[in-house]
């Protein structure tokens, strides 16, 4: 589709496990999710770009800095689902509806501008139903850790998998001798759908593979979606604790929004 309408969504829940009130901890004096917001809208590519919350205090402070923002339900399992009703919600309120939307990770404080160009760039024409980012993976820690996602592709750029687990296996080489081979691929966790698309997976049900690896993405596999894999650099580092949050204090002078 030529000029496609784009929404950029950033999913934002005070309540974490790990690192509760992330949203709103601050790096070289300003949240995180106004570095979220900051970043994603120097890309240029969104008609409009909104946070997607349940905290009244997110909220509270997205709009009074200037942002848009949406109260969501607090009872959403992912980030697609959550991006779905603000979706709806700004659907009604603004009178419009968009043709793809992009669903941007909170904790992503350094996030380049430009992956989200690359993202969405592939929906001005036929478009897949589903993009997101890959970038290689440089050491074998990261590629033994279950916590970093891992994806194979195919000759026509779509993936084909996404594991916890190294992928693919080489059978034939010795594991220190993996990263030898340029065959693996973190997956960065941005993912821009067509709209229509969006509204129809969050109706399926879960699949085995999702709930042996907890990865959401594989039951839209499974369902026989197509994701288009965009290969970028690697990305700034994400923050899931607040070790993380002192890490990218230290870094945030090497960023601009």
């Amino acid at each position: 589709m030529a000029n496609p309408r784009i929404l950029g969504l950033i999913p934002a829940r005070y309540a974490s496990t790990r690192f509760p009130g992330k949203p709103l901890a601050t790096i070289a004096g300003r949240s995180m999710v106004r570095w979220v917001l900051d970043r994603a809208g120097a890309s240029g590519v969104f008609d409009t770009l909104a946070v997607a919350t349940d905290d009244e205090r997110i909220l509270q402070h997205v709009q009074e800095g200037g942002g848009r923002a949406v109260m969501t339900s607090p009872d959403h399992v992912s980030g697609t689902s959550r991006c779905l009703e603000a979706m709806d919600i700004l659907a009604r309120d603004q009178g419009r509806a968009w043709d793809v939307v992009v669903n941007i990770q909170g904790d992503e404080p350094f996030l380049d501008p430009l992956d989200l160009q690359r993202l969405t760039l592939p929906f001005a024409g036929a478009g897949p139903d589903i993009a997101t980012l890959v970038c290689p993976i440089q050491r074998l820690e990261e590629l033994e850790d279950p916590n970093i996602v891992k994806a194979v592709g195919g000759e026509l750029g779509q993936a084909l998998y996404f594991s916890r687990s190294p992928i693919p296996y080489l059978r034939d080489l010795p594991r220190e001798r993996w990263m030898e081979q340029p065959l693996f691929r973190r997956h960065i966790g941005i993912y821009a759908f067509s709209s229509l698309i969006l509204r129809e997976i969050c109706a399926l049900p879960p699949s085995g593979a999702e709930r042996a690896e907890s990865l959401e993405q594989l039951r839209w596999l499974a369902a026989g979606y197509t994701i288009r894999l965009i290969g970028t650099s690697a990305p700034g580092p994400g923050v899931d604790t607040p070790a993380d949050l002192e890490k990218a204090e230290r870094l945030a002078a090497r960023y601009s929004a």
